[in-house]
């Protein structure tokens, strides 16, 4: 039978507190020269470097470390380098991931020891005093302002996360609405398709049956098409768990907007006017629901950040696209950036046609959306 060892390396705390021991002792035993406190100092080095290798609260090690120094330094001035060298270490490790008011007060007792030790003659000694005060403060500050970075780092991150969540799951948000009203526009065109398909295959007189046979082919395949959006998309249009379909009712087109314009100014109690230029004709519905769906949200981010600001909507029917317009002369103006998720929809919505939208501050003042949609059919 064969036995495995397994090496396992030692943490580098306890290699460092023995390292440091190691020191402190050969210091001691250097500078004994006879002394009879020889234990002691060995005893208060052991104490200011051991603490090191201690695992538990940080805390609990830089106070046993600060009292073994503090013994060291004050009463007996047996405090080593290496000792020295541990206590800076513990009050950095208490500072960085121990309580913060108990990494705050441990380096006191040396400050205090140096604000009152005698100068003159005993000069160094004085030295000494305050670069250990200096050493233990710097040591506890040092990981105190390193922790207070790395935790505003922390918030700032999440907080940007917790911004990019919101801003996806909006535009999520916005993207299934508007996927639930082109199913339903597309919906319609198919079944109109599956309808006269079917309607010239029964009433035609005199129709071949090959083309019978092509138009029920017609049919098939658009009831078949149908199924399979409906399949896809259809489910946008319920809620988790069953929830109760909602009404179901055309989807809005420019028709409509004289009276979302009287909604708004009945709402708002403001001017809010709607200006037609050009002739007047049918769009595609994809690109009226688009058009109806930009006033609306523009309508309503008036309300929202310049209440009681009159409002112009605007449709000028070219010969190859409809632009629209809506302004508003509040003192804001609403989403000074161009990056709120209404603004977002509207760009998506505008770019789902093969339209562009922008947004920004008004010439004379006020917030001016703008957008260019094609007046042909749908894409």
């Amino acid at each position: 039978m064969r036995v495995r060892t397994t090496w396992r390396r030692p943490e580098t705390p306890v290699v460092a507190a023995a390292l440091l021991a190691l020191l402190a002792a050969g210091e001691v035993l250097l500078r004994a020269d006879g002394d009879v406190r020889l234990p002691l100092a060995l005893s208060l080095a052991l104490g200011s470097t051991a603490p090191v290798a201690l695992g538990g609260p940080p805390a609990l090690s830089a106070l046993i470390a600060t009292a073994a120094g503090m013994l060291a330094l004050a009463p007996f001035h047996v405090l080593t380098a290496a000792g020295l060298a541990g206590v800076v270490g513990c009050l950095y490790r208490a500072g960085r991931h121990g309580p913060r008011v108990p990494a705050a007060l441990l380096p006191l007792p040396f400050v205090a020891y140096a604000i009152s030790a005698p100068g003159g003659s005993d000069a160094p000694a004085r030295f000494h005093a305050v670069l250990v005060a200096a050493c233990a403060a710097a040591a506890a500050g040092t990981g105190l302002a390193r922790r207070a970075r790395e935790t505003a780092l922390a918030h700032s991150a999440t907080e940007r996360a917790i911004a990019d969540t919101l801003l996806e799951h909006a535009a999520r948000g916005e993207r299934a609405r508007i996927a639930r009203e082109l199913h339903d526009v597309v919906a319609h065109h198919i079944s109109m398709i599956a309808v006269q398909a079917e309607t010239a295959r029964l009433t035609t007189p005199g129709l071949p049956d090959a083309g019978a046979q092509r138009l029920l082919a017609i049919g098939d395949t658009a009831r078949a098409a149908l199924t399979e959006m409906r399949r896809l998309l259809g489910v946008l249009r319920e809620d988790a768990g069953g929830a109760a379909r909602p009404e179901r009712r055309p989807q809005p087109g420019l028709e409509q907007l004289g009276e979302l314009v009287d909604e708004a100014r009945d709402a708002s109690s403001a001017t809010t006017r709607l200006i037609v230029e050009g002739r007047v004709r049918p769009l595609g519905p994809g690109v009226e629901l688009t058009a109806y769906r930009i006033v609306q949200e523009a309508l309503t981010n008036a309300r929202r950040h310049a209440p009681g600001a009159a409002v112009d909507v605007e449709l000028h029917y070219a010969d190859d696209a409809l632009r629209l317009r809506v302004r508003d002369n509040g003192p804001s103006g609403g989403d000074m950036n161009g990056a709120g998720h209404g603004l977002l929809g509207m760009r998506e919505r505008a770019a789902m046609v093969g339209g562009s939208l922008r947004a920004g501050p008004a010439r004379r003042g006020g917030f001016l959306i703008e957008a260019t949609l094609p007046a042909g059919e749908d894409p």
